[in-house]
């Protein structure tokens, strides 16, 4: 696919604030540059050389914009390309405290303050909804890096265990991946935003003295993007992803007095920086044949981004006070290096693989016709590249034996198969002789596997072997060796030599008919050390006594505890299955009627919209056919009537009139498809709140069926061990009254001008309980121990969060 080269943009965002320093920072008119003056320092003398002027030319100058202005000019036009299979990445660079986490996450209190994440979370959802020709699958990952270490910062969110796994940066021939880190998928809003969120709180934060909240880490919130035709779902599938950077601001440690631990961090966030800006540098220079990627996570992580196939911006975050000049200059100098990269950004296609095996069949059938062709042309036409028969296996087979036995001297081969099944055919000759070579030594000798250290450690107090595993001579007057079953290098029929007498392993201390160096190699090929059955069975009695102690040992049974343990409850998928029988039958009842309803609307818009394309379609053909039929028309000469009417033939007449009925049809049509998504949209909403009140209901019947102990519950209890103003009560194990109830009247009441803002509130509200009952299990933790309130069973019980599937 061709590629075209595109240059990196870069935005300037100011941070807004009261001390200002107009006199030193100027805005062109056009918003797309900005000039820094600072005043000669009449102390340093007359001569004074330093530059006191500079000037920059960006792609545009954010100052005192909204949140929504900031994303429409840095994230739409790149969220919308990503949609289209192009990868993208946003990046917010800039000193500490200078608003970078501000503008890519934003401010959850109210909803227009939000990010580009969030505001890039909802372009692509809706745009997976109102798609009706593709299907589109989205997935979110969060990845942070601390102090040159990743982090999953959405491990909390699954229970497969991918959060123990050690992660690391991987190059293949798609891109960049992080092993380890778990990708989740989402359909709503409402779900990424909870992934988000959740995200967020797991973020390492620190104060120092310019930002209380300081960002300690580079984080990166990524969206995967798999989308395939309806119709055409087997040729090929596009793929993109968006990669939202935030990274941990720039400090200098004379401004900031970071200490200890906030020093340390500072230290690596510095260093990661440098090594950005290295690798920026490196990539503006034609010259350089090598990028240093791998000097720290962050750049390898990124090195899809920078000068690859991505749509890339940046965003420089700089703050307006004269104090922070010096910071400021840093922050624009690194945005004008960032302009001199290009990246070469393509449409991210594979094709699907059922699809490929059928291409590469066809393709085989192909070139077995064209060799047929050329074997034909020099006289070869018996060859067949077919596979072998079981008669042509047989026959090989048989010339293999008797060339062995010297009967022929060569064996027929006419292609490739042949020469494979004919290397088979000696493998499994060789497998067989050693198969039948290791039956004859089990038949007379015994055999320790040195892995079996039972065995041989039996086999060292009886001293067949010394310390080292090998075997000794002579025990007790008895011989014994590493005996062999009779062999010859020779083909099976020939004579066998005789065993060497008694008298004469005794002398050499090991009894075989083998060479030394055979039988080193055959001990080494088996790994096992061979001893004489008859000396075995002289200590026999001793070894089964020993065996017998060891497995005495394995099987003794643990010591049992006073107390037992109590038994587990259900799994939740099992107990949602009992749930939905019981007492969620009735909703669960509901939830299908209104989801059978919700499918019945989706299948028949459906065939509306492939009906109006079709007419759309047929409309198109029509007016091709006017059109060349006017074209003929003219060139041949136009017919008028006496009112001076152009005169038509019937056959354009009659495309006139079905093109009329077909624009009548496609309205219908059109208004039908419309009032099938207004009703698909209010079934969608009817199924998704009643599956929200079946997994709630089922939560809270889980809960105090099985989670929460008898002894809690008699304390929850009115009259309880729980005294008032002690803990609240409604925080307790999550079982509060229904606090979304209550949420759903303030939305209907104070949210009718922006619907749009249900999932971001529903998404903060979620994660502020999820927050507040982690709080309240730290608390009756801390206070278990303290008589008449909460029994020390409650550390057993594992934690439960809602979770919707």
């Amino acid at each position: 696919m061709d590629t075209v080269e595109k240059r990196v943009h870069a935005f300037v965002r100011v941070k807004p604030t009261a001390d200002f320093a107009q006199d030193m920072i100027k805005f062109g008119r056009d918003n797309k540059s900005i000039d820094i003056y600072i005043k000669k320092d009449v102390k340093k003398g007359i001569v004074n050389n330093r530059q006191t002027d500079w000037s920059f030319r960006l792609d545009g100058v954010l100052h005192n914009a909204s949140q929504e202005l900031a994303y429409e000019t840095v994230a739409e036009k790149l969220v919308s390309e990503a949609l289209n299979g192009y990868n993208g990445t946003i990046m917010c660079y800039g000193q500490t405290g200078a608003g970078k986490t501000y503008t890519m996450t934003g401010a959850t209190a109210r909803y227009k303050h939000r990010g580009i994440i969030p505001r890039a979370i909802q372009q692509v959802l809706k745009a997976t909804a109102h798609c009706v020709d593709r299907v589109i699958t989205v997935r979110v990952s969060y990845l942070e890096i601390y102090n040159e270490t990743l982090f999953d910062l959405l491990s909390t969110m699954t229970s497969s265990g991918t959060g123990d796994m050690q992660m690391a940066v991987v190059d293949c021939p798609q891109g960049v991946y992080v092993k380890g880190l778990s990708i989740h998928t989402v359909s709503h809003e409402e779900d990424a935003l909870n992934l988000l969120f959740e995200g967020e709180t797991n973020r390492v934060i620190a104060e120092h003295t310019l930002n209380k909240n300081s960002s300690r880490s580079h984080c990166i919130f990524t969206i995967y993007i798999e989308s395939h035709f309806r119709v055409f779902s087997d040729v090929k599938r596009i793929t993109s992803k968006i990669n939202l950077i935030d990274l941990a601001g720039s400090e200098r440690l004379s401004k900031t007095g970071s200490e200890g631990q906030v020093l340390k961090e500072a230290t690596y966030i510095n260093k990661s920086l440098s090594f950005l800006e290295q690798i920026i540098i490196a990539l503006g220079d034609p010259k350089r044949d090598h990028i240093p990627f791998r000097q720290s996570k962050l750049t390898h992580v990124l090195k899809d981004s920078l000068g690859g196939n991505c749509n890339t911006v940046l965003v420089a975050n700089i703050c307006g006070e004269a104090v922070h000049v010096e910071e400021t200059l840093s922050s624009l100098r690194f945005a004008t290096r960032m302009k001199w990269m290009t990246t070469e950004p393509v449409i991210n296609e594979m094709c699907d693989p059922e699809w490929m095996v059928k291409a590469l069949e066809k393709e085989i059938i192909f070139l077995k016709q064209e060799l047929a062709m050329h074997d034909s042309l020099v006289n070869r036409s018996s060859v067949s590249y077919d596979p072998l028969t079981e008669i042509q296996i047989a026959d090989i087979k048989s010339q293999v034996q008797k060339y062995l036995e010297g009967s022929i001297d060569e064996v027929d081969i006419v292609n490739v198969r042949q020469v494979q099944e004919v290397f088979r055919q000696f493998k499994l000759l060789v497998s067989q002789q050693e198969q039948e070579v290791e039956a004859r030594l089990r038949s007379k000798y015994a055999l320790i596997d040195k892995n079996d250290f039972a065995a041989v450690a039996v086999a060292q107090k009886a001293g067949l072997v010394d310390v080292d595993g090998n075997v000794v001579g002579e025990i007790d007057g008895h011989d014994f060796g590493t005996g062999a079953a009779p062999f010859s290098s020779k083909h099976a029929g020939k004579k066998t030599k005789p065993r060497k007498t008694k008298e004469q392993s005794r002398k050499e201390g090991i009894g075989t008919s083998l060479s030394g160096k055979d039988l080193d190699a055959l001990l080494q090929s088996k790994n096992q050390v061979i001893t004489s059955t008859k000396d075995v069975d002289v200590k026999e009695g001793a070894r089964n006594q020993d065996a017998a102690n060891i497995d005495t040992q394995h099987s003794k049974p643990a010591p049992m505890r006073d107390s037992p343990q109590p038994s587990s409850p259900p799994s939740k998928l099992v107990a949602f299955e009992q749930f939905k029988k019981e007492c969620g039958s009735e909703i669960n009842r509901i939830f299908k009627e209104n989801k059978s309803i919700l499918l019945a609307r989706k299948k028949r818009s459906s065939a509306v919209a492939q009906r109006i394309n079709l007419i759309k379609r047929e409309m198109e053909g029509i007016k091709e056919a006017l059109g060349a039929q006017r074209q003929e028309r003219w060139q041949q000469g136009e017919y008028v009537d006496e009112k001076g009417q152009i005169i038509i033939d019937e056959e354009e007449f009659l495309l006139i009139m079905k093109l009329k009925d077909l624009k009548k049809e496609y309205r219908s049509d059109y208004a039908e498809l419309q009032d099938l998504k207004a009703e698909i949209q209010y079934c969608q909403h009817l199924v998704d709140q009643c599956r929200n009140k079946l997994v709630s209901e089922f939560e809270i019947w889980y809960n105090e069926s099985f989670l929460i102990p008898k002894d809690v519950q008699d304390t929850l209890k009115p009259g309880g061990n729980i005294r008032p103003g002690m803990i609240p009560i409604n925080r307790v194990m999550c079982l509060e009254e229904d606090v979304q109830d209550r949420f759903e009247r303030m939305q209907e009441a104070t949210l009718p001008a922006c619907p749009d803002s249900v999932s971001f509130y529903n998404a903060k509200m979620k994660a502020d309980q999820k927050h507040t009952y982690t709080r309240t299990m730290l608390s009756l933790e801390q206070m278990r121990k303290k008589p008449g309130l909460i029994t020390a069973t409650m550390k057993n019980k594992p934690p439960c969060f809602p979770h919707v599937t």
